[in-house]
């Protein structure tokens, strides 16, 4: 019985272990290019995966704890960097982010294929 028990017990724990963040997969980006959220130490990586710049790691975000990711994104055709939040509503994912204490502001809505 305690074996069992404890069998079910490690199942549990792999299963919960085993479950991706929401964030986690592949993003049809606004310019219609392919990103790929994946984990990467504390946070999440971002990286290109089609169009010219596939390949290009261009941001990491982190869990905020309220349901939101905090971070940074580098626009790959300008190179400049913002940092902003992202949101998740159903399969998307709403992105805005400022350089330049805010006089620089960009926002985009990256949908999942």
């Amino acid at each position: 019985m305690l074996r069992e028990l404890s069998m079910a017990a490690a199942m549990m724990l792999a299963s919960g272990a085993a479950s991706a963040d929401p964030i986690e997969g592949s993003w049809k980006t606004q310019g219609g290019e392919t990103a790929m959220v994946t984990s990467c130490g504390d946070g999440f990586c971002i990286t290109l995966t089609t169009g010219k710049h596939a390949g290009t790691r261009i941001g990491r975000i982190s869990a905020a704890g309220d349901g939101s990711y905090t971070g940074s994104i580098t626009d790959p055709e300008d190179k400049k960097t913002y940092k902003g939040r992202a949101w998740l509503s159903g399969n998307t994912a709403k992105l805005s982010g400022c350089m330049l204490g805010g006089m620089v502001c960009k926002s985009q809505d990256w949908t999942k294929p």
